[in-house]
């Protein structure tokens, strides 16, 4: 027995102490390759350096993703999906710009995910580029639409011998389940108010709707109109002739029309442009600048009046999410209004929407910080529903072209089971004190019946009449207009601007100059709220955690003891020096 615990201490304590030494070679690779990555502020750039953006992975309003992320992951073997943040996007473009080092801008590569507005935003940096004279090279393998979108504004454009261009026009494809849930016995109660409002459809039709098919013609044509002619511009083709070859699926045309079609402006391998690229910079040791933050903290940092800017993204939820989660939303804004430094305040929304009861807080803490600040709305790719919502009481709302713009409605969405349970023979029966006291747990065993579907009806009306008497007030229009032009319908940013539900079109950049000129900003610097943690933090927090839990406690043992029992924990812990 005394053998039998003494190996059993032995195996414990063996396996604590390879835990904490694994931790510890953690934190040495980590370093490592903290160094390998480079740091997110490196010294000015060198002379003849190029910014090389890898048009692969995706782009999101703002990460902590860097090149920290690539690393470790091609350390273990596996490929790096790359994540960049939109707003380093920008700023590196610009500071290129603005750098007598940088010669130009390298678009390596060509599948690059992104939002329209998105990539309506990065485009639009890159044609300010050029305005300096310096020169853009594109090159990929095979571009996807989006990423050929982007890459042709290019002063040089090539693609591949052997790769692929894609041009084939917009498409929504919706899936639809009712067919499904039918089997399963399953039936989806809807109410809502909103014509338009098709959130629900995919779980009560089997196609979409007349509005629903309207909206998305109108939408998808706005956005498609929108790269038509800005590659037209680019690349001295009309918009008709474009169209004509999106109608050919360029990607599966011969690689010499891609030349012959004035899409691409020769096909190459990836060594010629190397070659043209010291051409370019008249060198051939140039440098090759890539995604990390490209110079030291600009002057600006240190100006003492603040415009802040608080980032928006994802789905509005009540209590927890990845998105926008409603009660640390409302707490982020009470800061940034708390602060004396902060003149003026940006809001960048890219939300499709989610809580009504989160999108009123928020609405109701940023009127708070709006009797005391300028405030502007800047809209990225969407800013539907909720994330309207949310946008509407600003001073001044800016949206892109192809922002997804409105959504003015609102809808609930309960399933009752009650098919499921009687295929599989299961019933109900009860008693109550009060009519609705079981209204919660029947609706979805035996559906809604008049009386029930009336007080949800009741309270959506409730919540459209909020919804829309808080953009009439914010946008300064009657409630009757906003509800003509609001039923749900979303709207592209072009035609949201004709009918008054943004004020400009422009991005982020433009919604913080127009901050700045509110408050009466001469010299300001920008902060982002709320914080990101950079890669390094969050993987030593998570690793902190864990030797945590690893490393032993007086609760820990006291846990020990209690399951062991005292006798049998006092042995072993007795056998410790054996």
């Amino acid at each position: 027995m005394k053998q039998f615990l003494k190996f059993t201490l032995a195996t414990v304590v063996g396996l604590l102490i390879f835990s904490v030494i694994s931790f510890f070679l953690m934190l040495m690779m980590l370093g490592g390759l903290m160094a390998m990555s480079g740091s997110s502020e490196p010294a000015v750039s060198p002379a003849h350096s190029v910014y090389c953006i890898e048009m692969n992975g995706t782009v999101r309003e703002r990460t902590s993703s860097d090149e920290l992320d690539a690393a470790i992951l091609e350390a273990f073997g596996q490929p790096a999906n790359r994540e960049y943040g939109l707003n380093d996007l920008l700023g590196n473009i610009r500071i290129a710009k603005e750098d007598p080092n940088i010669d130009g801008i390298y678009l390596r590569g060509g599948s690059l995910a992104m939002g329209s507005a998105t990539a309506e935003a990065l485009r639009r940096a890159l044609l300010d580029f050029r305005e300096s004279g310096k020169f853009i090279v594109a090159y990929a393998d095979s571009y996807g639409q989006s990423s050929y979108y982007l890459a042709s504004c290019a002063t040089h454009l090539f693609v591949n011998p052997s790769g692929s261009l894609d041009w084939h026009g917009s498409a929504a494809t919706l899936e639809f389940y009712p067919r499904l849930l039918e089997k399963l016995g399953v039936k989806m109660q809807v109410v809502k108010v909103g014509t338009f409002k098709s959130a629900v459809e995919p779980y009560i039709l089997t196609g979409m709707s007349d509005a629903n098919r309207l909206q998305y013609n109108v939408l998808l044509n706005d956005m498609w109109s929108e790269k038509l002619a800005s590659v037209a511009a680019s690349r001295g083709i009309s918009v008709d002739s474009l169209n004509l070859l999106a109608d050919r699926y360029m990607a599966l045309q011969p690689q010499e029309d891609y030349v012959s079609l004035g899409l691409v402006d020769s096909l190459c391998y990836v060594q010629d442009v190397e070659r043209l690229l010291e051409e370019l910079t008249g060198t051939d040791d140039y440098s090759l600048l890539t995604s990390a933050v490209l110079s030291p903290a600009r002057k600006e940092k240190y100006q003492k009046d603040k415009v802040a800017v608080i980032y928006a993204e994802g789905d509005i939820t009540d209590e927890t999410g990845d998105g926008i989660v409603g009660k640390d939303m409302v707490e982020t804004i009470a800061e940034v209004a708390e602060q004396d430094n902060v003149k003026a305040v940006v809001l960048r929304v890219n939300s499709g929407g989610g809580s009504a009861y989160a999108s009123e807080q928020i609405h109701h803490a940023l009127t708070l910080l709006k009797a005391d600040k300028p405030l502007v709305v800047s809209m990225g790719d969407y800013a539907a529903s909720g994330g309207y919502y949310i946008s509407c009481p600003a001073d001044y709302i800016f949206a892109e072209q192809t922002t997804l713009t409105g959504s003015i409605g609102i809808f609930g969405l309960i399933p009752s089971f009650a098919g499921t349970f009687d295929k599989v023979g299961i019933d109900f029966d009860g008693v109550k004190t009060n009519r609705h006291a079981d209204l919660e747990s029947n609706i979805v065993f035996r559906g809604m019946n008049d009386d029930e579907r009336a007080l949800f009806q009741a309270e959506i009306n409730r919540g459209y009449e909020l919804f829309t008497g808080r953009c009439a007030e914010g946008r300064s229009i009657p409630q009757d207009s906003i509800k003509a032009i609001g039923e749900g319908r979303v709207w592209s940013g072009t035609r949201a601007l004709a009918i008054g539900l943004v004020d400009s079109i422009g991005g982020l950049d433009c919604a913080i100059r127009k901050a700045a000129e509110l408050a009466s900003l001469e010299g300001y610097a920008v902060v982002d709220y709320p914080e990101v943690e950079d890669t390094f933090t969050k993987l030593m927090n998570a690793l902190s955690t864990s030797a945590r839990m690893l490393l032993p406690s007086a609760r820990l043992e006291k846990a020990i003891e209690a399951r062991l029992g005292t006798d049998l924990y006092r042995q072993l812990r007795s056998y410790e020096q054996l």
